[in-house]
């Protein structure tokens, strides 16, 4: 047979989930605060601009750029 539960017991239980759920709220805030992610987001852009692959990247774009500035000026 079951033990009957006190009122005082199924009260600390309620408590402690309680508590328990706040703790989990709180991590979820802050995984998904928005200046987090941000600086998150900002720092995974700035580790693959500093590869050797995000660097050729920036190169070939810049050389793309260069070129269509010059050809827009000489067509001037």
């Amino acid at each position: 047979m079951a033990s009957e539960r006190t009122a005082d017991e199924i009260q600390a239980d309620i408590e402690q989930a309680r508590a328990s759920l706040a703790v989990a709220v709180d991590q979820l805030a802050v995984r998904t605060s928005p200046k987090r992610l941000g600086d998150q987001i900002k720092q995974a852009i700035i580790a693959k601009a500093k590869s050797p692959q995000g660097q050729a990247v920036i190169a070939g774009t810049g050389a793309v750029v260069l070129i269509l500035v010059v050809r827009r000026v000489r067509r001037r």
